[in-house]
């Protein structure tokens, strides 16, 4: 009895731990839960349109019907359909209209055609067996969407976007196919629009993003053209095309050639479609000008849009972040006037992010971009932060809490100026996170001296720990820039001991609990820091005719410098 009743409270804490867990996801990605059920509902929309204005019966299509035929099924009416005056036959619920094993009559022919042109007669068998295809599509996209590691933010607007690319090609595949002139399964290839919207996704958010698209933008493709397997297959190959094509691209003028490139590989496709498929050569022209025009148009049209769309969604394209790069933007050029100190520790934490990002594998242009706007908050209020101070310290006549302030608020300074320049959110994400939630501990240690009711949340910034690899990279090298300014005579044993204990500091503290970044990757970071570094503050060279006495003194300064390292406190103002 005592162990069922054990067994019973095990089964409901377990329950109770399952809920909960359950209750934690929702509340944490609901708004992506509510975009796709609200995309899978206007999808099912437009696809209740599409059933209800094509000629089916019972999820055929009237061209599988012949008169005198053989019928191989039976098909009952399953409303009434009175006459009209364009069509003057009368069909009532529950008759027959042809069955199987007989011959299909011409009355039997014309209630069909009645039955299938009529708007009041839906199909639900077939409308239910595309509803069913498009929800398992629905939750497959979902469940790659969540599982995926992008190694990056996910926001709302990159998902509500290629649901609206998937709707715009739903649409164009499911009524266009209406048209006589795009009626087979080839010539509607001509409007298939996936190219334009997998580059567009490549340039703008990544190929992983652009092969997830390539995958749902193709199923998608087959369900609205009443399964055609060529189609699938051509939208398959020319969405994957696109993505390898610009994921690499650098200029935008590159996109004009991307688009000749995808030109040529379409026809490649449409003819390698013709021969799997046993197909007539004798409209193949007319397909492979329409497929050409088509890729060539899709690089055209991404190279147009993709400025809006930038700007729109605030993202961190290839493009816009070379362009941030330029260090005769404005905003530079200030800080090399205004903070002339912070300008050349940010050029030094770009370089190092950049270098480490490049070891790791994640984005060492954003790590850069990133690197070089961290601290614009420092701006206007420059003499405050050490680079920048030649001789006097600001700080010696201020109080430890107002010290405290002046330097926290670089951080929501940054962030600010920032959202003023529209800078893509991951940049923006860097700028926030650069600092963490670390405490300012040399103004914490001074106020404690006056106050040791003080706690260390009250002197720790008010950011966020590093959420994305680039972000924790920053944060890294422009600490370990900082502090390798206060080594005399970096050798590099102790450059590497050096980084490898500021490192642990910030692993020690939880800066890096969010960020994706494993042991293997911090190896490589820190030798990536060393090597950058090591170059940088590069050893004395020692000529033939140096004499005794320079290097007795270089002996001397190093044990000095070893001294002053054990006795080393946190410095003053942090960068």
């Amino acid at each position: 009895m005592k162990n069922n009743m054990n067994k019973a409270k095990k089964s409901q804490g377990m329950m109770g731990l399952y809920f909960k867990s359950l209750g934690e996801y929702i509340s944490k990605n609901y708004l992506f839960l509510i975009l796709f059920f609200v995309g899978l509902l206007t999808v099912s929309a437009v696809n209740f349109v599409k059933i209800s204005t094509v000629q089916t019966i019972a999820d055929f299509s009237l061209d599988d019907f012949e008169i005198n035929q053989i019928s191989d099924r039976t098909i009952i009416a399953q409303k009434d359909l009175p006459p009209d005056e364009l069509d003057p036959i009368s069909i009532e619920k529950g008759e027959k209209i042809i069955k199987k094993g007989f011959p299909i009559t011409e009355e039997g022919y014309a209630k069909l055609k009645k039955m299938s042109a009529s708007p009041l007669y839906i199909d639900y068998r077939a409308f239910a067996n595309a509803e069913l295809f498009l929800l398992l599509l629905a939750i497959m996209w979902y469940l790659l969407y969540t599982f995926i590691p992008f190694n990056r933010k996910i926001y709302v607007r990159e998902p509500l976007l290629q649901i609206i690319f998937f709707l715009i090609t739903y649409v164009i595949v499911a009524f266009c196919g209406k048209f006589q002139v795009f009626s087979s399964a080839y010539s509607v290839c001509i409007i298939i629009p996936v190219s334009l919207f997998v580059m567009l996704v490549t340039i703008l958010y990544g190929n992983i993003s652009a092969v997830l698209l390539s995958f749902v933008l193709s199923l998608g493709v087959l369900v609205a053209s009443d399964c055609q397997v060529p189609t699938f297959i051509f939208a398959l190959a020319a969405s994957l095309t696109s993505a390898a094509i610009v994921r690499k691209i650098e200029k935008r003028l590159d996109l004009v050639f991307a688009s000749i490139m995808l030109a040529v590989f379409n026809c490649v496709y449409m003819i390698i479609a013709h021969v799997m498929f046993n197909q007539a050569f004798y409209d193949l022209p007319k397909l492979l000008g329409g497929v050409a025009v088509n890729g060539f148009l899709s690089g055209i049209l991404t190279l147009g849009l993709l400025t809006p769309l930038e700007i729109m969604l605030n993202t961190s394209s290839v493009f816009r972040l070379m362009e941030l790069s330029d260090l005769n933007q404005p905003l530079m050029r200030k800080m090399l006037v205004q903070a002339s100190g912070t300008y050349q520790h940010s050029l030094m934490v770009a370089q190092l992010s950049e270098n480490a990002c490049r070891e790791i594998g994640a984005n060492s242009l954003l790590a850069r971009v990133g690197a070089y706007y961290h601290d614009i908050g420092k701006i206007e209020q420059s003499e405050y932060f050490v680079e920048n101070q030649k001789g006097e310290n600001k700080h010696d006549d201020l109080n430890p809490s107002l010290s405290r302030s002046i330097i926290k608020s670089h951080v929501r300074k940054g962030v600010e100026k920032a959202h003023q320049l529209h800078l893509p959110q991951a940049v923006i994400d860097i700028i926030a996170e650069h600092h963490g939630n670390s405490v300012i501990y040399y103004f914490y240690n001074e106020a404690k001296n006056i106050d040791d009711t003080l706690s260390p949340e009250e002197f720790s910034y008010s950011g966020n720990p590093p959420s994305t690899r680039e972000s924790a990279v920053v944060m890294l090298a422009d600490t370990i820039e900082a502090a390798c300014r206060t080594l005399k005579s970096p050798s590099v044993p102790r450059l590497e001991a050096f980084i490898t204990k500021l490192i642990s500091d910030k692993i020690d503290h939880k800066q890096l609990d969010n960020c994706d970044l494993t042991f293997r990757d911090v190896s490589k970071i820190k030798e990536a820091f060393v090597q950058i570094l090591a170059g940088y503050y590069h050893s004395r060279i020692e000529y033939p005719d140096q004499n005794e006495g320079e290097k007795a003194d270089e002996k001397t300064a190093d044990k000095s410098s070893e001294k002053a390292e054990k006795a080393e406190k946190p410095s003053k103002t942090e960068s």
